[in-house]
């Protein structure tokens, strides 16, 4: 064999294994995302999801050296998921009142129809967003929401205040989830309670 179809040759498989890596790291984070929608955040468990991708259990960590990081990449699919979704929403809006609250419309939208990613994405303790992105894909949508709140209320701390307004559409989440708010305020629908809270953080709408 001559050395020219030797090195060609090496180059080939070096090149197959590199694509071989990129698609099993990104068969498991398909394979995590799809068990965490059927099944929940304790379904995420390593020997699960390399089970269900057809790999030893071991292989996993190939990629993902640390459980956490696996849930990481698994957690960055929703944020990215939210983002965008967020992204489009609105367009040509040029309102940040308008903005903002289609902004949430989306986020409890988000949180009713992927409760299992949901808890996922906000879990910081289970997640090790060190080496990941995870940090950098999750905290511009923080800064997206405290720039509106900024623009709606300019005196105001606009981080804090906006911290304040996650933090209630958060628990709308998880209490309209657990039927809880249904019960105490006889509500069926979560609009009425997003319009108070709005109200409330960012003052009453102009209904002129």
């Amino acid at each position: 064999m001559r050395e020219s179809d030797t090195g060609s040759r090496g180059e080939t498989d070096t090149g197959s294994r590199a694509e071989s890596d990129t698609g099993l790291r990104a068969r498991l984070v398909d394979v995590g995302v799809e068990l965490v929608a059927a099944e929940g955040v304790r379904a995420l468990t390593l020997r699960e999801i390399a089970r269900r991708a057809g790999v030893s259990h071991g292989a996993p960590r190939r990629h993902f050296p640390t459980h956490r990081e696996l849930l990481s990449a698994i957690a960055h699919r929703g944020f990215t998921d939210l983002g965008e979704r967020i992204g489009r929403s609105a367009p040509g809006a040029t309102d940040p009142r308008r903005r903002l609250t289609e902004l949430a419309r989306i986020y409890l939208e988000f949180a009713s129809d992927n409760p299992g990613m949901y808890e996922l994405m906000f879990r910081h303790d289970l997640l090790d967003s060190g080496g990941s992105g995870l940090k950098e894909t999750s905290l511009p949508l923080f800064g997206v929401l405290a720039d509106l709140v900024g623009r709606v209320r300019p005196e105001a701390d606009a981080r804090r205040v906006a911290g304040a307004l996650w933090a209630n559409l958060h628990g709308i989440a998880q209490l309209w989830r657990w039927n809880s708010l249904q019960l105490a305020t006889g509500d069926q629908e979560s609009g009425p309670l997003l319009d108070t809270v709005l109200d409330a953080h960012l003052g009453p709408r102009d209904v002129r």
